[in-house]
């Protein structure tokens, strides 16, 4: 792995100021920094070969279309499926969690069926089932989970049933850093030929995701959470699955033939990609993806659990302060909350120091209730952290105490 010096030059923004403090930045959960190689990408796109792709017979759209499918390819391979036809571009995870709700719900689903959710889904992954459901008459599950943010598998198993039509889950939990026990889920989903989505948002940054190995159905995830661009994202999808379902958006490049009595739909996987896609983009997503091999997804995912286990020993020794999400499977996110401070207030005295931090909700609201309280401060970590801005963290937190006492 690069030194962690050569790394951090790598990412612009890391070298900025705020408010005249060193730029600590702990919400990769929300969205990644971007290397500079990325932004290059982006910007050599609009500078030398801006051509909207696939319709074009010149230059420019032959250079752009052939930039897009190749980073389609980049992807098939970071992901691991034998078949370029399964990787559709979308906008991102909501993109995609949407547009499988809408398609799959058209498709298959009839008043009375289930759909099974866990307790520690993010909001764009249960509000386009809760829509599905309305519009069909459907009904959601949800599998509960224990005081560390573990889902109870025992419940799961409960859940499964005859009207079950798909399961829906986070590879990881975005407001605890729970990491789920994917392989009992899609095995207990696959035994009665139930169909599995993962939503990879906070999966696909942290470790090797190999969807042949994992056996999902549909795995979503955003090139903005992985050191991309923001506006692309990818949905995968077997075969057998997206040739059997509608398409949930209409225009542009995903119709074979249209007629005012009939449309009839492209091959995979223009078949899902109306419009003019997000090219420049996905392009850069590529070059995101070759910076992450490059650096080593088992070197990432070694790195990001040394400083789980330095920050939580670190954030653990301070009085007054709770931590939410204490499961042993974990991705580098600490949730946490200190004792009559709202978390609003921790985290914007945080940022006068130049740390940033999330707070909230982390839209995943039902997670809040289950502990019963408001929200938390969330600071996620990723490969290009360090020891000592953790230090820094617990020295600004006990700042904040000694603020309020």
């Amino acid at each position: 792995m690069k030194d962690i010096a050569e790394i951090r030059a790598d990412f612009p923004i890391l070298s900025r100021s705020v408010y005249g403090k060193p730029l600590i930045y702990f919400d990769n959960g929300a969205t990644t920094q971007k290397p500079q190689c990325v932004l290059d990408a982006v910007d050599e796109v609009y500078k030398s070969y801006n051509g909207n792709i696939h319709r074009g017979v010149h230059f420019l759209s032959d250079m752009s279309s052939e930039a897009y499918e190749n980073a389609r390819e980049k992807v098939r391979l970071f992901i691991n499926t034998s078949k370029r036809e399964e990787i559709i571009f979308t906008s991102g995870t909501t993109g995609s969690i949407n547009g499988i709700a809408f398609s799959f719900g058209e498709r298959y689903i009839k008043p009375g069926d289930e759909i099974i959710l866990s307790h520690l889904e993010h909001h764009a992954n249960i509000v386009p089932w809760q829509m599905m459901c309305e519009r069909k008459g459907a009904v959601l599950k949800v599998i509960p989970i224990n005081d560390r943010g573990e889902i109870i598998l025992e419940e799961y198993y409960k859940l499964l049933s005859s009207r079950t039509r798909l399961v829906s889950v986070a590879q990881a939990s975005n407001a605890l850093g729970t990491v789920l026990p994917l392989k009992e889920i899609i095995s207990a989903a696959h035994s009665a030929n139930i169909p599995v989505l993962i939503d990879g948002a906070q999966g696909i940054q942290h470790g090797i995701v190999d969807v042949e190995a994992m056996d999902c159905d549909f795995y979503a995830f955003s090139g903005h959470k992985i050191y991309g661009p923001n506006g692309i994202g990818v949905l995968y999808g077997k075969e057998k699955w997206l040739y059997e379902l509608p398409p949930f958006q209409g225009g542009g490049d995903m119709v074979d033939k249209v007629t005012f009595e009939k449309t009839t739909y492209n091959d995979l996987p223009f078949k899902f990609e109306a419009g003019t896609m997000n090219y420049p983009a996905a392009i850069g997503l590529a070059c995101a993806l070759d910076y992450v091999s490059g650096i080593g997804r088992e070197n990432i995912e070694l790195r990001e659990k040394e400083l789980l286990s330095y920050a939580t020993l670190r954030l653990s020794g301070i009085n007054g302060l709770k931590i939410y999400g204490t499961s042993e499977r974990k991705i580098s996110t600490i949730s946490f909350h200190i004792d009559n401070i709202h978390q609003y207030d921790t985290g914007m005295i945080l940022d006068k120091m130049g740390i940033a931090v999330r707070t909230g909700t982390h839209c995943a609201q039902p997670v809040m209730d289950r502990y019963g309280i408001e929200g938390t401060v969330r600071a996620s970590l990723c490969f290009y952290n360090t020891k000592e801005e953790i230090d820094v963290l617990a020295d600004g937190i006990e700042k904040v105490k000694s603020m309020f006492v």
